[in-house]
């Protein structure tokens, strides 16, 4: 898992290198990564059959969603809770955060009837 992490965090860290202008951001941005992380495992909803591995292996086939997310979270600091913006002729609207997450389909529970 913390390879993917790592290299999410690689990754986001050459594309927003201008935007990193300390230690703080780096730590900041790295918590960014490890919650989108999360956030697609918990969605996912593994079951207790799924192994380590299996997770693993699944979650690197997620990392653009998890990217997107990350960098979602960063883009959006201070801004949350807001679905647009306006300031002095300036215009931002968000997608919504939930439509980078829609696109992680959840295992299903199968229930026995006992």
């Amino acid at each position: 898992m913390e390879e993917l992490i790592d290299s999410i965090f690689s990754d986001l860290k050459t594309e927003l290198n201008s935007e990193l202008t300390g230690e703080n951001d780096q730590a900041l941005l790295l918590v960014k990564v490890r919650n989108a992380v999360d956030d697609v495992e918990c969605v996912r909803n593994y079951q207790n059959h799924h192994t380590d591995e299996f997770k693993e292996k699944d979650l690197k086939k997620m990392k653009p969603v998890i990217k997107r997310l990350a960098l979602y979270d960063w883009n959006t600091i201070g801004a949350e809770g807001h679905s647009s913006y306006s300031d002095n002729g300036t215009s931002r609207t968000f997608v919504s955060r939930d439509d980078i997450l829609s696109q992680v389909i959840p295992f299903a529970t199968v229930l026995s009837a006992q």
